[in-house]
């Protein structure tokens, strides 16, 4: 039998990063990848080269911007949520899988998707924060709970700093201005 996987569906199986995005930016162009995949080497003095030089530096930007290709220039379906997890270089395609046109993107639809996205994650945050606290912690095999107190003494000793800094400096202030000065 044999274990070995057939990548060679995958579009981008055998395609370099370079030609990937040198794709995708003369269909879609630097602003349309901006506004999509948020990523600054997008939108600061954007080129191929620098794009690239950042990508290949960092792996989130490099999967994303694959996965752009992948979803949006190319339009293939979503994967199981098992392949899904792999990187897409890694991921394997069905046989009958083909690429198609690529979707047509706007700066509009890119604006009603981030705040579709900022929506989503505002609900996800609201619904975690009801289900936090210490208890949360030892469940999940976080934080012990002398690493808890720990925390709980540093966060008060900063508000505690915060308060007395805010009243030495208003009185040291009205005095004077130049007490702070270094000699």
């Amino acid at each position: 039998m044999n274990d070995e996987i057939n990548y060679k569906n995958n579009p981008l199986h055998g395609l370099g990063l370079k030609e990937l995005l040198t794709q995708i930016v003369d269909h879609y162009g630097f602003e349309i990848l901006y506004a999509y995949l948020n990523i600054n080497c997008f939108k600061t003095n954007p080129s191929i080269e620098s794009s690239v030089k950042f990508l290949k530096k960092t792996d989130w930007a490099r999967e994303k911007v694959e996965q752009f290709y992948l979803y949006k220039f190319k339009n293939l379906p979503r994967v199981s949520s098992e392949q899904f997890a792999l990187s897409p270089r890694d991921r394997v395609m069905p046989e009958g899988q083909t690429p198609r046109d690529p979707v047509e993107l706007s700066l509009e639809d890119a604006e009603v998707e981030r705040e579709q996205k900022a929506k989503k994650a505002s609900e996800f945050n609201k619904n975690n924060r009801s289900n936090s606290g210490k208890s949360y912690g030892a469940k999940r095999g976080g934080y012990s709970s002398r690493q808890e107190d720990a925390r709980d003494k540093q966060d008060r000793w900063k508000s505690e700093r915060k308060t007395s800094d805010s009243q030495s400096t208003s009185s040291d202030n009205d005095d004077d201005p130049w007490a702070k000065w270094k000699k």
